[in-house]
């Protein structure tokens, strides 16, 4: 399988480089610049991502010098560029006019990367550096009003763009990115699900031998397809523990277990752990603290559980790509966005084993693995829900009562998607519970009760999402029948932010 590695400097828009090169039927693979990168004959391109440093600073990310001795096409986008530009004795100064947003750019000479582009084009710029002095043997390809926009040397087979190809405002940014993976690095277009199945099942019987696996079952779409991929692979030697954290949606519990009904084979235990979960969270207001202490809860019933089955030597959980990027600095420099409950490892006094089947996978990829295993649609296109629950949308302490007064407005709001026929036109939607009160009137009596927040957005990938435009006529008959039915609820708003800047959960 022909592979794209993507080495990553920080840059928050790593994924979508990756999501851009899977888009086309060719694999890639994200990993840290300070990694001692593996090439094998199917690595037929490296690309250099952006960062937030600059190249001339003292402690900057650098380039690994091995990675020009591959004789490989390397193509460095915006930081990456720059690198390269200090790497082949050009130099790199600080601009005088930064360049942030659109921007044009002109393309004065065609080479291989740039074919197919218009003689002027709207790219997405984030940059305050430039290219003072071009490295010997390199064109420039295009520029901006401002600095040296595209660059190659076809001699060496390295490419350099200031702009950033892989985000939807770069109008021609597909095409560049075309260019580079299939005329430059001559790749093949043999990505998909069908040899991701049969590639991942052999691995699992290979990793697991003849040890028995535990999988923690959420009910969500990662880990339906997980237990899916796993029952094929390992069939009798998995169990499928599904947790009642008591942070769950209204029938959540009863919905979930009847689902799973379709596995005939799997053994699937359901353990009670509510008063475990609310007792650990009590005063707890943090995110990443709530967070970090539903994942050890979680842990802990697990290797409770693993004592009951002595032959259980791996854990094997729903983690996918975003859930990884967003938790950890696995990517370099790059920011942790939020701890994800099930990434980072496990605790040092673990006794498992990890296994992640989709763990390389994005959320449109996993359906996509779902369909083709033949689970029913209805359960693979279900609208992703967060692992820890309900605790993350409750800003602020997680109790029973607040919990309970969630579960109704979340039930109202989701029942009136499916009745308008909107559920399946958007990709996530919930409500949040605000530790903020407001004053109300009700039967002519002063309220001073709870806000409630609705968030619907659209995504594929859900590494970036939009707000969903949802008609104010149906917002008009959700906030009505929350504050008519929930108590402890007078104000319902609207969250119009899409991601980034925000994230689509709220913790």
């Amino acid at each position: 399988m022909d592979k794209i590695i993507i080495i990553d400097y920080g840059s928050q828009y790593n994924m979508l480089i990756s999501r851009r090169i899977r888009e086309m039927k060719v694999y890639s693979l994200v990993v840290p610049y300070h990694s001692d990168i593996q090439i094998t004959d199917d690595v037929k391109g490296i690309i250099l991502s952006g960062g937030p440093a600059s190249v001339y600073d003292l402690l900057s990310p650098e380039l690994n010098q091995k990675i020009l001795t591959y004789g490989l096409p390397v193509l460095g986008i915006c930081y990456g560029m720059q690198l390269l530009v200090q790497a082949f004795k050009g130099k790199v100064s600080k601009g005088v006019i930064r360049e942030y947003g659109k921007n044009k750019i002109e393309n004065l000479i065609y080479g291989q990367l740039n074919q197919g582009m218009s003689k002027t084009s709207t790219v997405w710029m984030s940059h305050s550096d430039q290219t003072e002095i071009m490295p010997e043997g390199f064109h420039t390809l295009a520029t901006s009003n401002n600095s040296i926009a595209m660059i190659e040397n076809t001699e060496k087979n390295i490419y350099g763009v200031q702009f950033h190809p892989e985000v939807t405002h770069t109008d021609e940014g597909r095409l560049l990115l075309e260019n580079f993976v299939f005329n430059i690095c001559k790749t093949t277009p043999n990505w998909n699900v069908e040899d991701f199945i049969s590639t991942k099942i052999q691995k699992i019987k290979e990793e697991v031998k003849d040890e028995s696996v535990i999988l923690g079952l959420s009910g969500g779409v990662d880990s339906t397809v997980s237990a899916a991929l796993l029952s094929l692979a390992i069939k009798d030697k998995l169990t499928a523990i599904f947790v009642d954290t008591g942070q769950l949606r209204k029938h959540e519990a009863l919905e979930v277990l009847k689902g799973y009904g379709i596995f005939k084979d799997m053994n699937i235990i359901k353990v009670d752990a509510k008063d475990q979960f609310y007792d650990a969270l009590k005063g707890i207001t943090d995110p990443e603290e709530k967070r970090k202490i539903i994942g050890r809860v979680f842990f802990e019933v697990f290797e409770n559980e693993k004592s009951k089955h002595q032959d259980a030597t791996f854990l094997a959980q729903g983690t996918i790509y975003p859930d990884v990027i967003e938790s950890i600095s696995v990517s370099g420099p790059s920011h942790t966005i939020k701890s994800h409950h099930n990434v980072g490892g496990l605790p040092k006094q673990s006794t498992f084993k990890i296994l992640e089947p989709l763990r390389e996978l994005f959320k449109d990829e996993v359906r996509e693995v779902g369909i083709s295993l033949g689970l029913d649609r209805q359960m693979v296109y279900r609208h992703p829900f967060p692992g820890p629950g309900l605790g993350i949308r409750i800003i602020g302490e997680v109790t029973k009562q607040q919990v309970a007064i969630l579960q109704e407005a979340d039930h109202i709001f989701i029942d009136e998607l499916r009745k308008h026929d909107l559920y399946d036109q958007v990709s996530q939607a919930f409500v949040v519970l605000l530790p903020v009160k407001t004053v109300g009137v009700m039967g002519d009596q002063r309220t001073y009760e709870q806000v409630a927040c609705i968030r619907s957005v659209n995504s594929t990938d859900f590494m970036t999402a939009d707000v969903s435009r949802l008609p104010y006529d149906f917002l008009d008959i959700v906030s009505t029948r929350i504050v008519n039915e929930v108590k402890g609820i007078n104000r319902v708003t609207y969250d119009i932010t899409s991601k980034p800047p925000g994230t689509i959960e709220w913790e």
